[in-house]
């Protein structure tokens, strides 16, 4: 009797202790399950982009140094001493403007002497003429006389260059960019006195290789990038082709024409170059680091129901940031941008933003 009231009391507890383990294991009457897979799958958080379509250009790219088409060294035509300088550096002037005058005094006075001498010999020229046409003197005589005459008729014209050339003009129209002369100091005949820069109209020399210049043709529009204009991009166009290759570096020059808005481009500037050959519109495109390679092949992980599907893709034209899909993805597919390196085919991801 006393065995069985012992039992009894061992065996309340456990079915007790029992019936709270299995409350414990669910809500509601349901138990977990910590076997399940679906439960313990870890997402994997990727960036996304969507595919679209665009136009995208093929091009070809070089680094040059801004020139200007058009610019000139103006020299004196004459000595002299510099009485007046008329404009600085920065200043535009206009094609034949006054920049800077010499003494005229000097000048002046060789100009009266020579037109008092060629009166003198215009005088003797006549007097001989008549007396050679009478036969009182003889051809030698008279031909003597009129080589005379007619050198002091050049030597006046000089004198009335001289003069006028006592005024240095500009040659063209520009900016001056450097001046060299000061007032007061002798200027020498062809000594440079200022420098004249056209910034209208400016160029850049890039260098193709010459088994990509059958590329290149005249016309074709061109973007340019200067590190001085905090990235803008300017526009220009091939103007000419170099006819020859260079043998030492085995490319063809190709000058491109420069359109230079407000004069904001300045010659001796940095620039790279990228001339645009081909253009293909309406591409799918998706952004470039998306495209991933394995083993020579091009990859993306497309999202299909959060999950990534890797898909091999044929890849075109590429930009600076977004590249042409010839085929393997559809208008509208999602792609991964960030994160595909973690993935593996079929992975399950959480895009974020």
């Amino acid at each position: 009797m006393r065995i069985l009231r012992l039992l009894t009391v061992f065996v309340v507890p456990s079915v007790l202790l029992a019936s709270l383990l299995s409350l414990s294991c669910g809500k509601n009457g349901e138990a977990k399950d910590k076997s399940n897979p679906e439960e313990n799958t870890v997402l994997i958080p990727v960036e996304v982009s969507q595919a679209s379509r665009d136009d995208i250009s093929a091009y070809l790219t070089g680094t040059a140094t801004i020139e200007a088409e058009h610019e000139a060294e103006v020299v004196a035509k004459t000595s002299g001493i510099i009485e007046e300088i008329l404009v600085e550096e920065g200043v535009f002037v206009e094609k034949g403007q006054v920049l800077a005058r010499l003494e005229e005094e000097m000048l002046a006075i060789a100009t009266e002497k020579a037109k008092a001498d060629l009166d003198k010999l215009e005088n003797d020229f006549n007097r001989n003429k008549e007396l050679f046409e009478k036969r009182l003197i003889s051809k030698e005589e008279f031909q003597n006389v009129r080589f005379q005459y007619e050198a002091q008729k050049a030597e006046f014209k000089q004198a009335k260059l001289n003069l006028k050339y006592a005024s240095i003009r500009a040659p063209i129209t520009g900016v001056i960019a450097r001046r060299y002369i000061k007032a007061g100091n002798m200027i020498e005949k062809n000594q440079p006195a200022f420098r004249i820069v056209d910034f209208e109209d400016l160029i850049a020399n890039v260098y193709v290789p010459e088994v990509e210049i059958q590329k290149v043709e005249v016309g074709q529009r061109a973007e340019l990038n200067l590190d001085a204009t905090n990235g803008s991009v300017f526009e220009g166009y091939v103007d000419r082709i170099s006819p020859i290759v260079d043998p030492a570096s085995g490319t063809v020059r190709v000058t491109v024409a420069i359109k230079n808005p407000n004069s904001y481009i300045k010659p001796g500037m940095f620039v790279r170059i990228r001339i645009i050959h081909d253009t293909h519109q309406n591409s799918l495109l998706i952004p470039k680091q998306a495209v991933i390679s394995e083993d020579g092949t091009d990859l993306v992980y497309s999202i299909e129901d959060s999950i990534a599907v890797k898909k091999a893709v044929k890849t075109g034209y590429s930009s600076d940031t977004r590249i042409e899909i010839l085929d393997g993805l559809s208008s509208g597919e999602q792609v991964v941008v960030v994160g595909q390196n973690g993935l593996k085919d079929s992975s399950k991801v959480e895009i974020v933003q």
